[in-house]
């Protein structure tokens, strides 16, 4: 059974192909050209250029397309269809896609083989080559070599055999190209000499170079020092110099920490393999200490740099001496570059992305307090060759003379050579080559072929390619005959554009006669008829002929001279209130043989009805009337309508006029002219009135404290349309404030203008009270004053802050108190003179740098009454339990200092008071029972009573003994018979252990399953009877009760009854079975055993 898959595969194919050929139809181009990504060219007489590589916007589709629904249309498709069919098979050269790249190889890939890319089209499509260093590759006498289409595969490939530079070749019939150089390297990193070195000893304060020699590798490699055993490594500091370019450690001067051993560290910074050295012993000799000397670079830049523009460039200098030299960087006559870094303690001089002006000579200054010492050498920056102007394709007619210039610029100035099909050319008969320029008179078929221009310095080439064809050919129509369709009156043109190579003579006839060229028929330098003022006795048939050496051939031009048609678009000018709908009317008078579509503008751009669907409908009422329906009409909509209308003949263009009456446009800029504390006088440019006179403008504010923009007060109000200047009043001092402008008419508001810029109003004095003055609470002898802050809204200025003035109530002289922060909210004022509770009358006040606000309404607020002050008395405590300890005690005697609740600390007899626990009262309680406790343990307990303010005094300590566990041992071997509703139960006694507390009974635990009440039996001997209300499942739970508390649970006892039936049976522990269940079937009774409460 074949795959489900592959039929929804192939509609899927046929749906993409169906969809590819609408899109040829609908844009004749050629696979050809779209291949080459380059210009048509058709025309075949001069000369015709275009560019290797075209890089246009993509291929545009016809300004009208209703066009393609007139008759002729087909014609022009079939025209088209048939250019497609005749350019298919355009022939043309070799044109690279992609050329190789420089490789890397490294030899100790587990992948044996190299591939170099090379990728060309062209029409017949290219076969391949590839040169090594210049020599051509062999795939025959080496199998080594292998091609997969143009890529070259080299397998065991050898750095011995297969080094070098390769080029790859592309060729067809009409000539071949050579592609770019790419250099195969290969990497790799060979291992130390075994050998042993040598150790060095040096004298204390003496510097030392110790030697890396790296083993052979390729490429480049990087190089660290590990010091003594790995992975200890040398830090590079102002005394220690590791040179990338030598791979030595240099130490300026030697201190007795660095004896050691020492082994070079290089790492392949292509393979990222690592080998290291063998070790270099360093050892000081004991014959004295080294003296201070002068410095002496060791390591330094070349005399001479040579640096690709664009890349980052070192240069490196260090320098022994005693004491540890300095490095410092200057440029000879001019300025180290500010992108420039100092890198390793200024031992390196770094310069990324380097210029042409960062070219020069650049010193490295050594120093140290015994001497100097410097080097200098020469940077210089090189490019390689750019391209300024390249090559095109290009066809010429044979005969002719022809020229090609290319042009790049590098440093050094680049230099040029010419290929032809990979050949060099020089100048000799007709051909002329100076630098870049070529030029070959009367070029002949034999010049065809592909050129390459090379542009090359000695730091790397370009290669700009391109083919040039010499054509010959005898004339050809590509269409044949041509119908022309005229209007009376006016001048027709019939064109005469044959094929031919050379170009071809041109002569007319009408008929069997010779056409002659008079007043009304001129022939135009082009070939092109020209026929003035035409008349009906023009029509008929025109025959145009080329003929060159190659042939002849003749083309029919078939000519008709209609009446002019006339177009009336009704009304030519309409007035309409936005929201309004309204209905152009365009009717075309015309021959009635041909054809006539239409088309509609706005503002000379054709409207998209599938865009602007919901305002723009068109609508066909007659095959020579259409109808523009523009329908909730918009401000933008105002505006020039046009109407075409074209035939075969002719095309005619007409224009109505719609205004549109709507609310006002914005305003223009607005302008604050000037602002004081209140106001602000403003001024701004009428904007449009769309049509209706503006009545008012209404102007709105906005600050950091409004919602949005909001209406402000205005003098004059209102402020009418013909004015353009007022004044904002009522605004707050000291805010910051944005205005605009809205402009109303009869038909509505319009949009708002853009903001003014923001501007602060004046300051003044505040004019707004705090308000909920209040206050309370507090320490002893504090009266708290409290109030809400003023909004800076409303500050009015900088400064801002509070006045608090009080008198205690009956006295006459208010005290004053400067509250400097705009924030505050509450002032504390203490005084240990006065009681609690005194009442004191309060106001605040507000004031800025411009002045003293208003107060607030006096109120009355009393002084605080302090923290408790007295301890509660006669603390009591009883345990009643294991974990559990009652307290109760008296509040303390009634005065300031009021208790809110009370606090207890409670902690064992062993334990620190400050590691005890705290638990406070929810409200005034007297008592609190203490859980969570441990069993038969002293405790000690204090009670304090606390307020907002703080807390009082804590009573003297009270012991208590919490009482023994209750048993550990739950009830056991419980026994159980049913009869009717009724069970008596039974079960062994517990026997408390001596640390547990003595068992003083039992409680049994009955509950139904599926309801929320439960029945609680105590009893002092160990069984009980039970009542069981309904048939139903219940569950039995048996504890023992002890001084100390209820003991363990013991196992759950599940009974299923129902009414009528007597059972009897035991359960041995929590898991036994019954002991028969033929006698527990029969009373129907199931035991079903849980596990552990």
């Amino acid at each position: 059974m074949g795959s489900p898959w592959k039929p929804i595969l192939l509609l899927s194919i046929i749906s993409g192909l169906s969809d590819l050929a609408r899109a040829v139809a609908a844009r004749p181009i050629s696979y050809a050209a779209v291949l080459r990504m380059k210009a048509d060219s058709s025309s075949v007489l001069g000369s015709r250029s275009r560019p290797r590589q075209h890089h246009g916007g993509g291929l545009g589709t016809p300004d009208w397309p209703a066009f393609y629904s007139h008759p002729l249309s087909a014609l022009s498709l079939l025209s088209s269809q048939e250019n497609y069919r005749s350019e298919e098979s355009e022939e043309f050269g070799p044109v690279f896609i992609h050329e190789p790249g420089d490789v890397i190889f490294p030899l100790d890939s587990d992948e044996k083989r190299v591939m170099m890319h090379c990728e060309a089209r062209g029409n017949p499509p290219p076969t391949y080559s590839w040169y090594i260093n210049g020599t051509a590759l062999d795939t025959e006498a080496d199998y080594r070599y292998s091609f997969i289409d143009g890529n070259l595969i080299i397998t065991n490939a050898s750095e011995i055999t297969d080094y070098g530079r390769y080029q790859c070749k592309a060729e067809n019939s009409f000539g071949n190209v050579l592609g770019r150089e790419a250099l195969l390297q290969f990497a790799y990193l060979g291992a130390f000499s075994g050998k042993t070195r040598g150790g060095v000893s040096v004298r204390e304060g003496q510097g030392v170079v110790l030697m890396c020699t790296p083993p052979p590798h390729s490429p480049e490699i990087m190089y660290s020092w590990v010091f003594n055993e790995f992975p200890s490594f040398v830090a590079e500091d102002s005394r220690r110099f590791i040179s990338q370019d030598t791979g030595n450690l240099y130490i300026s001067k030697v201190q007795p920490s660095d004896v050691g051993s020492y082994i070079c560290l290089v790492k392949n910074t292509e393979t990222n393999a690592r080998v290291l050295s063998p070790p270099t012993p360093l050892t000081l000799k004991t014959d004295g200490v080294m003296g201070e000397y002068e410095p002496k670079i060791e390591v330094h830049f070349p005399p001479s740099v040579l640096a690709a523009k664009g890349l980052t460039v070192r240069l490196e200098c260090f320098a022994l001496g005693n004491p540890v030299p300095t490095i410092t960087w200057r440029k000879i006559n001019g300025n180290i570059p500010k992108k420039a870094r100092l890198r390793k303690s200024q031992a390196v001089l770094e310069i990324p992305h380097i210029q042409l002006e960062d070219s020069g000579t650049y010193e490295c200054k050594a120093e140290n307090p015994r001497g100097g010492t410097a080097f200098k050498g020469h940077l210089q920056v090189y490019t390689l060759p750019q391209w300024v102007r390249m090559i095109n394709d290009t066809q010429m007619d044979s005969g002719e003379k022809f020229q090609w210039e290319c042009k790049a610029m590098g440093r050094p100035r680049p230099t040029y050579h010419w290929l032809r099909n990979g050949l060099p050319l020089t100048s000799q008969g007709r051909m002329e080559i100076v630098n870049g320029e070529l030029i070959i008179h009367r070029v002949q078929q034999t010049d065809s072929g592909m050129y390459q221009c090379v542009a090359g310095n000695k730091y790397g080439s370009i290669n700009s390619n391109a083919e040039l064809k010499i054509l010959a050919s005898a004339p050809v129509f590509v269409h044949n005959p041509v119908r022309v369709i005229a209007t009376l009156g006016k001048d027709i043109l019939l064109e005469c554009k044959p094929k031919a190579s050379p170009k071809p003579r041109i002569t007319w006839k009408r008929g069997e006669r010779r056409i002659q060229q008079s007043r009304r028929i001129m022939l135009l330098r082009n070939n092109t008829l020209r026929i003035v003022n035409s008349s009906r006795a023009d029509e008929g048939n025109y025959v145009c002929r080329a003929e060159n050496e190659l042939g002849s051939a003749e083309m029919t031009a078939v000519l008709w001279v209609k009446e002019a048609m006339r177009v009336e678009l009704s009304p030519i000018r309409v007035e309409v209130t936005v929201g309004e709908s309204v209905v152009l009317s365009c009717k075309a008078a015309h021959d009635t043989s041909l054809d006539v579509a239409f088309q509609w503008f706005f503002n000379q751009r054709p409207i998209n009805f599938q865009q602007d669907g919901n305002h723009f409908e068109y609508i066909q009422t007659q095959s020579s009337i259409v109808d523009l329906m523009i329908r909730s009409i918009l401000l933008k909509h105002a505006g020039k309508y046009g109407c075409r209308a074209q035939t075969s003949a002719d095309t005619v263009f007409t224009e109505s006029e719609l205004l549109v009456r709507g609310p006002p446009g914005p305003p223009g800029v607005v302008i604050v002219e000037e602002i004081t504390d209140t106001t602000a006088t403003l001024s701004w440019t009428c904007g449009l009135d769309n049509h209706s006179p503006i009545s008012t403008y209404n102007i709105q504010a906005r600050s950091p404290f409004s919602l949005g923009w909001q209406t402000v007060k205005t003098d004059p109000d209102p402020v009418t349309g013909d004015m353009e200047s007022a004044m904002a009043v009522e605004l707050n001092p000291w805010v910051e404030y944005e205005f605009r402008v809205v402009a109303s008419n009869a038909i509505g508001t319009g949009d708002p203008s853009a903001p003014s810029r923001g501007v602060r109003s004046k300051e003044a004095v505040p004019k707004v009270a705090p308000s909920n003055v209040s206050g309370g609470n507090g320490r002893r002898h504090e009266l708290v004053i409290s109030w809400e802050p003023i909004s800076e809204e409303f500050q009015n200025g900088e400064g801002f802050g509070y006045i608090v003035a009080f008198r205690a109530n009956g006295t006459r002289g208010w005290k004053e108190r400067m509250v400097t922060s705009a924030d505050s909210t509450t002032y504390k004022y203490r005084d240990e003179t006065f009681p609690p509770l005194t009442p004191f009358e309060v106001k605040v006040g507000v004031y800025n740098n411009k002045g003293d606000g208003p107060f607030s309404k006096e109120v009355i607020i009393r002084s605080a009454e302090g923290e408790p002050r007295e301890a509660p008395s006669d603390v009591k405590a009883y345990s009643f339990s294991s974990s559990e300890i009652r307290v109760t005690w008296k509040p303390p005697n009634p005065g300031p200092g009021r208790p809110r609740g009370y606090e207890l600390s409670y902690w064992k007899d062993m334990e620190q008071e400050d590691l005890g626990k705290k638990q406070r009262t929810l409200k005034n309680e007297t008592s609190m029972v203490l859980t969570g406790l441990e069993g038969n343990s002293l405790y000690l307990i204090t009670v304090k009573a606390f307020n907002s303010i703080g807390e009082g005094p804590a009573t003297a300590a009270v012991t208590v003994n919490t009482r023994r566990a209750p048993p550990a041992q739950p009830p056991t071997n419980l026994m159980w018979i049913q009869e009717g509703n009724n069970v008596t139960l039974n079960w062994d006694p517990v026997n408390a252990k001596d640390n547990e507390s003595d068992v003083i009974g039992y409680m049994v635990l009955l509950k139904q399953e599926g309801k929320g009440h439960n029945q609680v039996t105590r009893t002092i001997n160990p069984s009980t009877m039970l009542s069981l209300p309904e048939g139903g499942t219940y569950i039995i739970e048996v504890r023992a009760l002890s001084e100390g508390g209820e003991g363990a649970v013991s196992s759950q006892v599940r009974i299923v009854t129902s009414s009528g039936v007597r059972a009897k049976s035991n359960q041995c522990s929590v898991h036994c079975m019954p002991q028969s269940l033929t006698w527990t079937a029969l009373l129907l009774v199931l035991l079903v055993p849980l596990a552990s409460w």
